[in-house]
């Protein structure tokens, strides 16, 4: 099976600091992890995006 590759981006800033490898198989909702951004210096919300 193929994994894609996804991005997080942070639900504050925007930007995008982690990239991570997906299955192909498409998923009613996206991934939303609680990560550290540094550019906001705080642990935020990162939702995946495509």
């Amino acid at each position: 099976m193929a994994l894609k590759k996804a991005s997080l981006a942070c639900t504050v800033c925007g930007s995008r600091n982690y990239s991570i490898k997906l299955s192909s198989t498409p998923k009613p909702k996206r991934l939303e992890v609680n990560k550290y951004c540094k550019h906001c210096s705080k642990y935020t919300i990162h939702k995946e995006t495509r």
